[in-house]
C-alpha cells in the first residue's frame, strides 16, 4: 500500500485519483503508525518551504519520514520534492529533510521567462539507471508549477528540463525519489512515472 502523507499542505486527492486509475492500493495517511505501516510513501506539497517544514517539525513527522526513508521507497512531489533536500532559501534559510544532497533556490529571473514557471515543459533523461524513468523518452512533457528549483549533483538527476535555465525535474538517491513536476497532472507520461514507483522492488 502506498501512503500519501497528509500534513496539511498537500495536493492529496489528485494523487489518490491517479493511483486509483492505476488500480494501485493507496491511502491518505496522517499518523506515525499509518506511515510505518505503509509499504511506500508519497510526500506531496504546495506552498512555501518554511511553512511545510514547520508543520513537519512540530508534528514530529520530519524524523519519522527520515527514519522510514531508510527502510522503504518514498517520493516527494512538487514542494514535497524540495523538502527532500538539505536546505531552502525561500524566505530565508530553512533546513529540509536532508535525504538528498543539495539546496533549493529561486529560479533565476530573465527577461524571457515568467516566475512562477507554470505549464508543460519538455524533459530529457540525464540517467539511464534511475529505476522509475525507464520507459520515459527524451522530449516527453510534464506539467510544472514552481518558483524554486533544486541545485544539486547531476548524478542524482533522472530527468531535467529547461525554462531559461536547467531545472531538475525528477531526482533520486537510493530509494528516495522526487518529482518537481506533477506526475498526477502530466497525462500518460506522468502516469507511467507513478506506475514505475508503485512497481519498483
Amino acid at each position: 500500500m502506498i501512503g500519501i502523507i497528509d500534513y496539511g499542505v498537500g495536493n492529496l486527492f489528485s494523487i489518490k485519483n491517479a493511483l486509483d486509475y492505476l488500480s494501485v492500493d493507496s491511502s491518505i495517511i496522517r499518523t506515525e503508525n499509518e506511515i510505518k505501516e505503509a509499504d511506500r510513501l508519497i510526500l506531496p506539497g504546495v506552498g512555501a518551504f518554511p511553512d511545510a517544514m514547520k508543520i513537519l517539525k512540530e508534528s514530529g513527522l520530519d524524523d519519522i519520514i527520515r527514519s522510514q526513508a531508510k527502510e522503504k521507497y518514498i517520493m516527494g512531489i512538487c514542494l514535497g520534492m524540495q523538502l527532500l533536500f538539505e536546505k531552502s532559501y525561500e524566505y530565508g534559510e530553512t533546513d529540509g529533510l536532508g535525504l538528498i544532497e543539495g539546496r533549493v533556490e529561486m529560479l533565476k529571473e530573465k527577461s524571457d521567462i515568467k516566475i512562477p514557471h507554470i505549464g508543460w515543459c519538455k524533459t530529457y533523461k540525464m540517467s539511464e539507471t534511475c529505476p522509475i524513468t525507464r520507459g520515459v523518452e527524451d522530449g516527453e512533457y510534464f506539467y510544472f508549477v514552481h518558483s524554486y528549483k533544486a541545485v544539486m549533483r547531476d548524478e542524482n538527476i533522472g530527468l531535467y528540463g529547461y525554462y531559461g535555465q536547467k531545472i531538475p525535474g525528477l531526482v533520486w538517491k537510493d530509494n528516495v525519489f522526487g518529482c518537481q513536476f506533477h506526475p498526477e497532472k502530466s497525462g500518460e507520461a506522468g502516469i507511467r512515472i507513478l506506475q514505475k514507483f508503485a512497481e519498483i522492488k
